[in-house]
Formats: C-alpha cells, structure tokens, sequence
C-alpha cells in the first residue's frame, strides 16, 4: 500500500472519529438550556471549528443528524428489549427511552427551521411507528396488549412528550406512560 493510499484511509479513521465526538458533544450540548452553539460544540469534543464545519455546515445540518441519531437508537432498541423482557415489559421499558428522546426532539425542533422540521418528522414517523409496531404485536401474541391496539395510537399518545419542558417531564412522565401502558394491557376475564 502506498503512503497516499495509508494517508488517505487515516485521514478518513480520523475524520469518523470526529464526526462521531462532534455528534456525542452536541446530543449533550442540546440538553442544556439556551440555544447550541457550534464553537461551543467544538471546544467540547476538542477541535477547530473549521473541522465542524467541514462535517456540518450548518447548526441545522448538526442538529437534524443528532435527532436523525436518536431516531436510529430508539428505534433499534424495540428488538433488544424483546430480546431481555416480556412483550409488556419492554414496551414500558422503550417508552423509558421514549422520555430521553423526547427531550432532544423538543430542543432540536426548537433549533431547527420549519422546512427542516418536516423532513425530520418524516423520517422518524416511519421507523418509530415500525418499532412500536414490533413491540405492539408481540404483546398482542403473548396476549399482554390488548388486540385493539395500534402503533398511530401510541404515536399520537407519546406526542406530547416532546411538549413539556423538562422539570414537567421529569415530575409526570415516568407516571404518565406508566398510565399509558395500563391502558394497552389486555383485559383478564
């Protein structure tokens, strides 16, 4: 192999490796009160500016990739909990999670244009509403979740998550899907 060749491949390891510190530094960031800024961004995973930009050029393009994360993570998560829980058990389990998502779908739509907004809406409906799917059915085979149930439902119902500021989702979110998940159980004759 030759050195541009080995140059190139560690120029493009190392360009990875920030792209995912720069994605770590901002999903921490968003949290935080006040509006994300980019050098602060940078000065958090340890680079310049310049190489930020280079991976987002926009505020807009950082923040629809780390809300474009969540999506992945919360939606890769219905299976692994099937895996370890009962069908009802990890459904209130993702819902968990559903609240830390909740989170950075509020900050980041609140950072994010219009325009943006409705591209990003698009792609979790999709992948959201599948994974909420994967959980209602096996709760509706094992007869844990009442047979009525449907994923639209659940989004329409978790919706308002994201409305809440954070003291409030702290204070009534843990009891509110709990009270959520009550109501999808199958009723016992």
């Amino acid at each position: 192999m030759s050195a541009s060749v080995e140059s190139s491949g560690t120029r493009r390891a190392d360009a990875q490796r920030n792209r995912e510190r720069i994605l770590r530094a901002a999903r921490d960031l968003v949290r935080e009160p006040g509006e994300l800024k980019l050098n602060a961004v940078a000065k958090a995973c340890g680079i310049g500016q310049g190489t930020l930009y280079r991976h987002f050029p926009t505020r807009e393009d950082l923040l629809a990739e780390v809300y474009r994360g969540e999506v992945e993570e919360l939606v890769a998560a219905a299976p692994r909990l099937l895996d370890t829980h009962r069908p009802l058990d990890a459904l209130a389990a993702w819902f968990d999670r559903v609240a830390a998502y909740a989170r950075v779908k509020r900050d980041v739509f609140a950072a994010v244009e219009a325009s943006t907004w409705h591209d990003l809406a698009a792609h979790s409906l999709g992948p959201i509403g599948e994974a909420v799917e994967l959980l209602l059915a096996a709760g509706r085979s094992d007869g844990s979740v009442r047979a009525d149930a449907e994923a639209r439902d659940i989004i329409v119902l978790i919706s308002w998550l994201s409305r809440l500021d954070d003291a409030e989702l702290d204070a009534r979110g843990p009891r509110l899907l709990s009270i959520l998940v009550d109501g999808l159980r199958a009723s016992r004759h």
